[in-house]
């Protein structure tokens, strides 16, 4: 079963991290979030699951402006040729969210590391980050460097490339 809500928090207090979450709306796409979500500093996140020819899966999370180019993304993640979505039936098998609430976070639920990630550059620049807490209906504001400690935390290396545009 796919970790909560509530046990995110823990594992994030388990390691001394604090956040902050403020509850909405579902909200299932960017502009969805930029009307409802109010007035939440930092860097929002976009989040892209992608997988690759040989079912290689990864997690791009970008800003929420950020323009991607999925022709030549694999390029830059080390991906096996071009890259499409990853269907819904593998987001929850590895991720445990459901399309429109993809996130970091989900990575707490990758616990056979089969998920790369890879964090912009330029949503990296913010000093916090705000990602939904495996349910979009809240976001979840955590410092730069704690998300990083999370990634890695879960087992993952925080990949940080120069993706958008």
């Amino acid at each position: 079963m796919p970790k909560t809500e509530a046990e995110l928090y823990a594992f994030l207090a388990d390691l001394g991290i604090s956040v902050s979450t403020v509850r909405h709306p579902p909200l299932f796409t960017v502009a969805d979030s930029q009307a409802l979500r109010g007035e939440i500093p930092g860097g929002h996140t976009k989040n892209l699951f992608l997988k690759d020819k040989k079912d290689n899966f990864f997690l791009v999370t970008v800003g929420e402006d950020a323009e991607v180019d999925l022709k030549q993304i694999h390029h830059l993640i080390g991906a096996s040729g071009r890259v499409s979505f990853g269907k819904p039936e593998m987001l929850m098998e590895l991720l445990g969210v459901i399309p429109g609430a993809v996130t970091v976070f989900g990575l707490i639920n990758d616990t056979g590391g089969q998920v790369k990630v890879v964090l912009d550059q330029e949503l990296m620049s913010h000093e916090v980050i705000n990602g939904h807490p495996l349910t979009n209906e809240a976001t979840t504001t955590i410092a730069a460097a704690d998300l990083v400690r999370f990634v890695e935390a879960t087992g993952h290396d925080a990949v940080i490339l120069k993706v958008s545009a």
